[in-house]
């Protein structure tokens, strides 16, 4: 026993040795600024990054542990080529940039502002460094960093693969694309998004929202209870493409207009939504215990349809600034990924009621039964919502509110007119096409007896 136990004390002895120590722990929340801007060819890199997220740095102190900034140069460049050369990941089109050149590292106070520009910071990087004599612990500074990457034209189209998680907790990074042609693109990535198309291309941006929108259909819960309970009743195939045509149609509408910024834009409005969402599911769950009235479902439906195109709407609005110059083609491929996503849905759905309810259950009794564990749930939902709603301040009642009421509420009927003008004129040339079939099969039937 005691030679194991020494044999397992140097085991661990030499565990421990191996594994790189931390300096200090890592912060919760950082939030780094960085500017790109390709100039012939050279692409420009301007990071700002709190120091207190570059562990493991040997850093010269003076007295009382202040930052000795007049030997600090060394232990920025070890810092910049550590944390942020080799962990930031530049593409020119589908080729990985090469290790970047440090132009300049600088140590900065944290009330310094001129990050706010690419041209303030720029200028603040080039500028003289901070002064010797400043107190300043390690902990407290921000390092603005000037890296260079050589590429082949400033025409080209860039990614990025930031790599900084590791530096905190929680990552916010705030990027600006500077384009050749004088726009500029704007970006809020969080933690570890991978490889971020900066400009996409038209196809790059579709496929993206594609699969964004078939992802979010499938993982939001309440979307797929809204669509079981509206299928529940209607299994029949034609009623039921008119009723989920109303319902792509409204969300469309609202998703589209919502990220056009027609939308309220006050802390209320979300937490209202998703209180719709739910109650819109008690509704339709309730509906179908006490017998669903299927000839005016689709206009139901409609409305409801409007209230989950917000829902979608904040879903998406993280992802639109990846859309590039492209956001209504990003807008509409991303309701085409919501149908492809719901037509999946729909191709599991009825073939399981179909077998439940001819194998196990009764129609009516199992309607009754699914549609009371969605209530239940829904309502669960509804009154936690509805909770988190009261907690935020009402809309204020003025000419401007109640014009925005009007025009949502214009808007609503003139689409529903429309939808309903849709399916007369269907209806109508439907009956046309009988009544053209009839005079044929009598004649013939004429023809036959005659012969007879």
């Amino acid at each position: 026993m005691r030679v194991g136990l020494v044999t397992t004390a140097v085991v661990a002895l030499v565990i421990a040795a191996s594994v790189p120590g931390i300096a200090h722990d890592i912060p919760n929340s950082i939030i780094v600024q960085a500017f790109l801007k390709p100039e012939g060819e050279r692409l420009r890199f301007l990071v700002r990054v709190p120091l207190e997220a570059m562990s493991d740095i040997d850093v010269p102190q003076r007295e009382q542990g202040y930052l000795d900034l007049g030997r600090v140069d060394d232990a920025l460049r070890m810092a910049t080529t550590v944390w942020i050369a080799r962990e930031v990941a530049l593409y020119e089109e589908e080729t990985r940039l090469p290790v970047p050149v440090l132009v300049a590292a600088r140590v900065s106070l944290p009330s310094d502002r001129s990050f706010q520009a690419y041209e303030t910071a720029l200028a603040h990087i080039k500028g003289p460094p901070l002064p010797e004599e400043i107190d300043l612990y390690w902990e407290q500074g921000v390092m603005d960093v000037w890296l260079e990457y050589p590429i082949v034209s400033d025409q080209s189209r860039f990614a990025i693969d930031p790599g900084l998680r590791p530096l905190a907790q929680r990552v916010t990074i705030a990027l600006q694309l500077l384009m050749s042609d004088g726009r500029v693109r704007v970006f809020e990535l969080h933690d570890d998004p991978g490889r971020v198309l900066l400009d996409p291309r038209w196809g790059q941006a579709v496929v993206r929202f594609v699969g964004s929108g078939f992802t979010h259909i499938l993982d939001g819960i309440d979307h797929l209870l809204f669509l079981l309970c509206l299928v529940i009743p209607i299994r029949r195939i034609r009623t039921l493409v008119g009723v989920v045509t109303a319902f792509t149609v409204a969300h469309s509408v609202t998703l589209i207009a919502s990220a056009y910024d027609m939308a309220p834009g006050a802390l209320w409005f979300p937490p209202l939504v998703e209180t719709l969402i739910a109650a819109s599911i008690v509704y339709m769950a309730l509906e179908n215990i006490v017998g669903a009235r299927l000839i005016r479902r689709w206009l139901i439906t409609l409305a409801f349809g409007l209230v989950h195109g917000f829902g979608f709407s904040f879903a998406l609005r993280d992802s639109l600034q990846f859309s590039g110059s492209h956001l209504l083609t990003s807008l509409l491929a991303f309701n085409v990924g919501v149908e492809l996503g719901q037509l999946v849905v729909l191709a599991v759905i009825l073939p399981a009621l179909h077998v439940v309810f001819r194998f196990v259950v009764a129609e009516r009794m199992g309607t009754i039964i699914v549609s009371a564990i969605v209530a239940h749930t829904a309502w669960h939902w509804m009154t936690e919502r509805g909770s988190q709603l009261l907690e935020f301040p009402g809309p204020t009642m003025d000419a401007l509110w109640l014009s925005d009421i009007l025009n949502w509420t214009m808007a609503g009927v003139a689409l529903a007119g429309a939808i309903w003008l849709v399916r007369v004129l269907a209806g109508t040339k439907a009956d046309r096409n009988c009544v053209k079939k009839v005079p044929e099969s009598t004649g013939q039937s004429k023809t036959l007896t005659r012969r007879s």
